[in-house]
């Protein structure tokens, strides 16, 4: 089993940052990449971005390119996202995810109980 740990959540004004922390522990060394999705109140869970322990493969949702950035510190077992010029529809609870396959976009084995993101002035 993986155990996943999100923080950082919060609120924050529109154009503003936060960076997202996801601790991983138990049999980390099973899995092959780490995700993270998201879900607004209304809405089915999506896709933001992943990316695999070894940092050679990356994958983001388009409406999140060039903002986001998801990497990794593998000494501490954390995967983090980095969220800038934040937008109010990035409003949701954000979920930290692993996996044993390879399909970074998909296909989750373990989740996190999520963290609150509120972008608003």
């Amino acid at each position: 089993q993986v155990q996943l740990v999100e923080s950082g959540g919060g609120l924050v004004q529109p154009g503003g940052s936060l960076r997202l922390s996801c601790a991983a522990s138990g049999r980390v060394s099973s899995t092959y990449a780490m995700g993270w999705f998201r879900q607004a109140p209304g809405k089915e869970r999506e896709f933001v971005a992943a990316i695999n322990w070894s940092g050679g493969r990356t994958s983001y949702a388009d409406f999140v390119k060039g903002r986001f950035t998801i990497f990794s510190v593998n000494a501490k077992n954390t995967v983090y996202l980095q969220m800038n010029s934040l937008k109010p529809e990035d409003t949701a609870v954000y979920y930290c995810a692993a996996q044993r396959g390879m399909v970074l976009t998909s296909g989750y084995d373990y989740w996190g109980q999520g963290t609150q993101v509120t972008v608003s002035s």
